[in-house]
């Protein structure tokens, strides 16, 4: 089945009583037993939900995973990841990453015990001297957030399973599985915000988790049920809508984000574009190899490097909203320094290159010429 079918059928059936072809929405906490422990499959809600088994078999399927797990955020998801693990182990991540994974690992989880590196993970040679023997986690973000840096995953597996018995995890939001499958690679775990590009609509928050490694799975679950981040069924179906499209929208974002891409690197005003699909993007041929195409997320510098014109830029558009988050069918432009990544210390940032006057971009399905045209005005404001 291809990944366009599998979009609209993984894992789905009409359903049993009714035959509707979507799956309904199960609003309710508990479920009828005939004896104790004697039920239909579901027994209390915060366990198991029919809409949200919907939703976990259609990303399994789209992920190419023997199982899913859906929480009720993508922070919840990483949050039940971690906690796999315990005091002592050690974790290792990439330097540019989304700012609330770093808050959670270092403001949360490290204080428990459990070591984190963040390293440069398009240097090879630096994943490999940074395996310990503690290493039980390798959290990879591909493409990252905001710098659309691209880590070859197949590699970084191989090298981790070779050097500990880690498990490599992929935070595969920003591609969605429609451009990038990460188990396919060699990665153990993915991991997706579903409020992002499965959900697509902005109207959603959610997150999942997938793998066919049955021994972590069973861990996962287990943090389902004593922890609780559970989506509720409604967010569930409105997810399960919203991919649906997945292929439609992520498709059409990215030849919008060609057409974006092409008027910045020609404007005199940019200094530089991030984007894999660039020829010159310093991992264009990884990206090339392991994604069907470059992805909907853009990030460009202004050659009047001040967060004084990145601001009147970001405030000077019309279509692009200025909101945090992405993957949503409206185009977004955003701060990453001070928004989505406002939480890890200034000095941090811009050692990896999270300037002050870093725009970040996430485009939408609304006509090109009207994007190119958006930008455009409000960089010459």
């Amino acid at each position: 089945m291809k990944f366009n079918t599998k979009a609209i059928h993984a894992g789905q059936e009409p359903e049993k009583t009714s035959g509707a072809v979507m799956p309904p929405v199960f609003h309710t906490s508990t479920y009828a037993q005939k004896s104790p422990n004697e039920h239909q499959g579901y027994d209390y809600a915060r366990v198991g939900n029919p809409t949200r088994t919907a939703l976990e078999k259609l990303i399994a399927g789209l992920e190419e995973a023997d199982e899913c797990a859906c929480f009720g955020s993508g922070v919840a998801a990483i949050d039940a990841i971690i906690k796999t693990l315990k005091p002592g182990d050690h974790v290792l991540s990439t330097n540019d990453l989304y700012g609330g994974t770093y808050r959670l690992f270092t403001q949360v989880f490290e204080p428990y015990g459990i070591e984190f590196s963040f390293v440069d993970m398009t240097n090879l040679e630096e994943v490999q001297s940074s395996l310990k023997e503690s290493t039980k986690l390798v959290w990879i973000e591909t493409p990252t957030n905001p710098l659309l840096r691209v880590i070859d995953i197949e590699a970084v597996a191989d090298l981790t399973r070779k050097k500990s018995d880690a498990l490599t995890a992929v935070d595969n939001t920003f591609a969605s599985p429609y451009l990038q499958q990460p188990l396919l690679l060699g990665a153990d775990v993915v991991m997706h915000s579903t409020t992002k590009y499965l959900g697509g609509h902005s109207d959603v928050i959610g997150g999942a988790v997938a793998s066919s490694n049955e021994e972590f799975m069973e861990k996962i679950r287990f943090q389902i049920k004593t922890s609780g981040a559970v989506p509720g069924p409604m967010d569930c179906y409105l997810i399960l809508r919203g991919i649906k499209t997945l292929h439609l929208r992520v498709q059409r974002s990215v030849e919008n984000a060609k057409a974006v891409v092409d008027m910045l690197t020609s404007h005199p005003d940019v200094d530089h574009v991030f984007y894999p699909g660039l020829k010159t993007h310093a991992q264009h041929e990884t990206a090339a190899r392991q994604m069907k195409d470059f992805g909907a997320m853009v990030s460009f510098r202004l050659k009047d490097d001040t967060i004084e014109k990145a601001k009147q830029v970001m405030s000077g558009t019309k279509i692009f909203t200025l909101a945090e988050s992405l993957g949503g069918v409206e185009s977004l432009i955003s701060h990453p320094a001070s928004m989505t990544h406002g939480s890890i210390p200034k000095e941090v940032r811009e050692k990896v290159g999270i300037t002050d006057s870093l725009i970040r971009l996430s485009i939408g399905v609304e006509d090109a010429e009207d994007l190119v045209e958006d930008l455009k005005q409000a960089i010459e404001l």
